[in-house]
Order: structure tokens, then C-alpha cells, then sequence
């Protein structure tokens, strides 16, 4: 706590007038340092809005994949297990070739399988980067 000299008519005057003028200064600096801040939590939060419009969308490309991955897999075996029965119904030459065909419906379903299990990987981890980005925004500052 700042003491002030006293005089004949009380503290002196000058003593009094730099104090207040530190104080002032100080309050203006508080202020303005404030102010500074209130900006980069405004920025922040525009950012961090940013980046959740991000993470929305990029949620529901992974629905609409998943959904078509579901579907293509679906209407494979679906396709699969029509040519299996005209084969059973036709001739044994149509027997074999459905027998192939079916075998490479087969081989495009799990080549189709292995890559939705790489995008879902590749995808989770631009995600968690995204989100450790995030995270790392307020740890800057």
C-alpha cells in the first residue's frame, strides 16, 4: 500500500496527483489487456465454431459412405444370390460361370470391406488430429 508524505494542509499534492496518475495507467493497461483478450476468445470461439461445422460435415460424409458401403454390400449379395439361383435353374455351363461371377462379387465385397475399414481408420484419425488441433488452440494462448 502506497504512504503518502503528509504536509501543513494534509498529503501532499503531488504525491497524491503521481499516484493517481500511476493508478490510471495501470487501470488503462488492465483495460486494454482485457479488451486485447476478450478479441482472441471472440476469435477463438469464431474458430472453434469453424472447426464444428467441420467435424458436422465431415460426420455426415461418413454416414452417407457408411450408408452407401451398407447399400453396395447389400445389393451384392442380393446380386450374388440372384445369379446363384438362375445358375441352379439353367444348365451346368451357367452353373459355372455364375459360380465365377459370384466368386468375384466375393472378392469386390471384401476388397470393398478392407477399404471402408482404411477410410474409417484414415478418416478417425484426421478427426482426432482435427480434434487435438482444436484442443491445441486454447493451449497457444
Amino acid at each position: 500500500m502506497k504512504k503518502f508524505a503528509s504536509s501543513f494542509n494534509g498529503y501532499r499534492k503531488d504525491e497524491v496527483n503521481a499516484f493517481v496518475k500511476e493508478v490510471t495507467k495501470e487501470y488503462e493497461s488492465m483495460l486494454n489487456n482485457l479488451k486485447s483478450r476478450d478479441l482472441k476468445i471472440k476469435e477463438l470461439e469464431d474458430e472453434l465454431v469453424k472447426y464444428q461445422n467441420i467435424e458436422s460435415t465431415l460426420n455426415k460424409a461418413l454416414l452417407v459412405a457408411e450408408d452407401a458401403a451398407s447399400q453396395m454390400k447389400r445389393l451384392a449379395k442380393d446380386e450374388s444370390k440372384s445369379i446363384i439361383d438362375d445358375a441352379r435353374r439353367n444348365a451346368s455351363r451357367i452353373v459355372n460361370d455364375a459360380l465365377i461371377k459370384a466368386q468375384n462379387l466375393e472378392n469386390d465385397a471384401e476388397e470393398l470391406r478392407r477399404k471402408i475399414i482404411r477410410f474409417k481408420r484414415q478418416f478417425r484419425t484426421y478427426v482426432e488430429n482435427e480434434l487435438e488441433a482444436i484442443e491445441n488452440i486454447g493451449e497457444k494462448f
